[in-house]
């Protein structure tokens, strides 16, 4: 999947995207980065509204896992997110990005022999939330990952 592919899949399946006019700047590897504009999350002090940057470090996670399990010939598993820790930083006063990364090799390969063996697996994933250069918040996420009946 390139980078059109997952924007056009996001806005399609999970509606809150095409209103956050959420973008896809980077797809690779081990992480994804997508953006998003100030002005249609914007709060009343004309900041980032705190739910529209948590929002876009799920999807971020989200996206990745996604992309890993279709790497992986999954791609009718579902994914939930199960928990999350979001810490608030700096106040975001323009267009913002949430990069997603795994935290370990060693827990995707544990990920992936659980979800071999059980047909379900639990893994964290960490992101941050960027505006002009500074973090404005840092998510972990713990997703868990069902195959699909």
């Amino acid at each position: 999947m390139n980078n059109a592919e997952l924007e056009e899949y996001l806005h399609s399946n999970i509606p809150i995207t095409k209103a956050m006019q959420v973008g896809v700047v980077e797809i690779g590897g081990n992480r994804v980065i997508l953006s998003a504009p100030l002005l249609p999350n914007t709060n009343h002090r004309d900041t980032a509204f705190g739910g529209s940057l948590s929002t876009l470090a799920i999807l971020s996670a989200w996206s990745l896992l996604r992309l890993k399990m279709d790497e992986r010939n999954a791609k009718n598993a579902h994914l939930v997110i199960q928990r999350q820790n979001v810490e608030y930083l700096h106040p975001a006063v323009m267009d913002f990005t949430a990069s997603a990364m795994l935290a370990n090799e060693d827990k995707w390969q544990r990920f992936e022999k659980v979800y071999a063996a059980k047909g379900k697996a639990r893994i964290s994933v960490q992101a941050s939330v960027e505006a002009g250069g500074k973090v404005c918040a840092r998510f972990v996420g713990d997703f868990v990952v069902l195959a699909s009946p």
